[in-house]
């Protein structure tokens, strides 16, 4: 299979909605089929979201371009993303940032992904088996928190990892339906945008859902 010319046909698709050409560039320079199991590596250009397994899922590629879109990533921004699953969304956060804190809470994840982004040359990316409480707290502050993984409500843990002016998105709803939630945090009251429906895993840990 082309994957070349299947990645531009991709980024043609997405450039109709997404308007930051950072996040286009991004993602037009990271290989996606080398995230996903090889038997569908047919697939890694359309745009779906694809079992990885351990029932856990790789993002469409428009919830990632729109995602990382919302953040606002600069060169000298620290990220925190929470649920690295197959690395892909990990990869993007690295391209377009200084440095990118990632925690899974399935180990085989974790390994799996942390060969890829090896492989693929990666040097600002700090990976963590996820704890219980949720975020990495020793590398807080944040310019900018994502979560691949939906939550019951905002965990106050993460605002408080956020620097102020900093933005956060994530999954928020209930366990298999969510709408997806741009917060930025203010000094007083915090500004909240609903971004749209979405369908997430579950996040699990304090402040989130029971495993």
């Amino acid at each position: 299979m082309d994957f070349d010319t299947a990645r531009v046909r991709l980024i043609n698709h997405l450039a109709s909605e997404i308007n930051d050409q950072r996040v286009l560039a991004a993602m037009s320079r990271v290989p996606r089929h080398l995230f996903i199991p090889p038997e569908l590596a047919h697939l890694a250009y359309d745009d779906v979201p694809l079992p990885i397994g351990q029932n856990q899922t790789i993002s469409q590629p428009y919830i990632v371009a729109l995602m990382t879109e919302k953040l606002e990533l600069t060169p000298d921004k620290k990220v925190l993303e929470l649920g690295t699953g197959s690395g892909y969304q990990t990869a993007i956060l690295a391209e377009l940032s200084r440095q990118v804190v990632t925690t899974e809470r399935i180990p085989e994840l974790l390994q799996k992904a942390k060969i890829t982004l090896d492989q693929l040359g990666y040097k600002n990316i700090e990976m963590h088996l996820a704890e219980e409480s949720l975020g990495w707290k020793a590398g807080a502050p944040y310019d900018a928190i994502i979560a691949t993984a939906g939550a019951p409500k905002v965990p106050d843990s993460l605002i408080a990892q956020l620097t102020f002016e900093g933005r956060m998105v994530i999954p928020v709803g209930a366990r298999y339906d969510q709408e997806l939630h741009l917060i930025i945090r203010h000094r007083k009251d915090n500004e909240v945008i609903n971004l749209g429906g979405c369908r997430f895993v579950s996040l699990i840990g304090k402040e989130a859902w029971a495993d």
